[in-house]
Order: structure tokens, then C-alpha cells, then sequence
């Protein structure tokens, strides 16, 4: 864990270089704006809303490497403390990072700060994670892996590590077929468990430029189940309308 926590904290450094060397001479960012419907809001093969439909929304800008963006979604945690007044209704990331290429490596290296509005102070939501991702193309195919870290997880569990592998195909129809399996680390355990994995797998079809829908199947093993319950955790397909501008 050590080395992981030295590789991020280098990372870090070389990403606040960067935006430094990138701050001279950059070119007028370009802003994209997205937005989607979603039968679910699942993360890390989770659910942030209980089951229910979300609703989600996003701008981004880049230039050159570096990129800056937020993104806001409705959640539902349930009542904290058994009153129903005292819940969580939004949940608002900020987010920040560059893009370099290497070997033909495509990389992804930032930090993101999960917010979530009007949160019970007692719950201890709000936390960030550093990241460093890597992808590469194959011919149809793209293959890549995650690491994320935060030293204060969601709920202040103490410190997390989340470790992904991933895949894509474009089929012939112009969808592609996805799909990840990954690991959600806790360093402190939490009803007896440190860890869980999560998967997916799904289907996204652009129906033209700017509109798509993606239907996905995503899982957790009985770790995460015996803790988050049944109602946020198990089995359960979701599809989602999303447009990108």
C-alpha cells in the first residue's frame, strides 16, 4: 500500500507541473456539456439512489493535456438517523486532471472531490480520491485499468483503494460492448468487511451524434450485499438515455 500511496502522491506532483508548464501559451478551452437519464444511479456497482431513477448533468472544458469539469446528480441514501428530514438529495463532483499519451498509453491522471448538498454532518459524505488511469486501442478493441485512492473515504471509513480492470469492443452496428471488474478496498472494516467486488457489463448504442442509450448489467459480490443491503448492492439492470453537446 505504501508503494501505491508513493506512485500517487508522484502522479499528483506531476499533474500540478504540468498544469503549471500548460498555464503558458494555452489555447481557449474547449466546453462540452452533457446530461442523461438513468433508471439507476450505480457506482462501483452500488446504488446512489436507492433503486430509483436519476437524473444527471456535467461541463467540462480542456486544453491541450489538461482538462476541469463538474458534474451534479440527484442521490438517496435513506434517513440518517430514522428521520426522514434528514437526508441527501444531491450529489456534486469537481474534478481535475491531464490526459498525456505514452507509448501509446493513453493516461488519465486527477483528483475528485465528491460533494454532496444540504448532507447530515454527522453522515461524513463529502471525501476525494486521487486517480491514475490507462487505456489502449487494439485494433476494434480498447483494454485498460484503474487505481483510485483516498485517504478519507465516503462515510469516514478511513482510507480506500479501488482497482479496475476494463474492456471495450466497437461491434459492427457502431455499438460497443463494455464491460469492468474491479475491487473497492477499505483499510478499516466496517460490519466485518474490508472489501468487495463489483462488475458490469453492457451495451451502448449511439443513435446519432449527439444522443445515445446504454443498457448495462452491473453486480456485487455477497460482501458488499450482507453490508449495504439488497437495496443498494446485489444484481440489477439499468439503462440510461444520455446526449453529449
Amino acid at each position: 500500500m505504501k508503494t501505491l500511496k508513493i506512485a500517487l502522491c508522484a502522479a499528483a506532483a506531476s499533474l500540478a507541473f504540468g498544469s503549471m508548464a500548460l498555464a503558458e501559451g494555452m489555447a481557449a478551452p474547449t466546453v462540452s456539456y452533457n446530461v442523461a437519464v438513468s433508471s439507476d444511479y450505480i457506482f462501483r456497482g452500488l446504488s446512489q439512489t436507492s433503486g430509483k431513477a436519476a437524473v444527471s448533468g456535467g461541463i467540462d472544458a480542456a486544453s491541450g493535456m489538461a482538462y476541469a469539469g463538474a458534474w451534479v446528480s440527484n442521490v438517496d441514501f435513506g434517513a440518517t438517523g430514522g428521520d426522514p428530514e434528514n437526508k441527501t438529495n444531491i450529489e456534486y463532483d469537481l474534478y481535475a486532471g491531464v490526459k498525456p499519451v505514452l507509448e501509446g498509453v493513453n493516461l488519465d491522471i486527477g483528483v475528485i472531490r465528491y460533494g454532496y448538498a444540504s448532507s447530515p454532518s454527522e453522515a461524513n459524505y463529502t471525501y476525494w480520491e486521487g486517480k491514475i488511469l490507462a487505456s489502449k486501442a487494439i485494433g476494434d478493441a480498447t483494454i485498460g485499468g484503474a487505481f483510485y485512492y483516498s485517504p478519507e473515504y465516503f462515510g469516514k471509513v478511513g482510507a480506500a483503494y479501488y482497482y479496475e480492470a476494463n474492456a471495450a469492443y466497437i461491434l459492427p452496428a457502431k455499438a460497443t460492448v463494455s464491460g469492468a471488474i474491479g475491487y473497492q478496498d477499505l483499510e478499516e472494516a466496517k460490519a466485518g468487511i474490508t472489501g468487495y467486488t463489483t462488475w458490469n457489463l453492457g451495451l451502448t448504442y449511439p443513435l446519432n451524434e449527439h444522443f445515445g442509450v446504454d443498457v448495462r448489467y452491473s453486480g456485487t459480490d455477497s460482501k458488499a450485499k450482507a453490508f449495504y443491503t439488497d437495496k443498494f448492492a446485489g444484481d440489477r439492470f439499468t439503462a440510461s438515455l444520455k446526449a453529449a453537446f
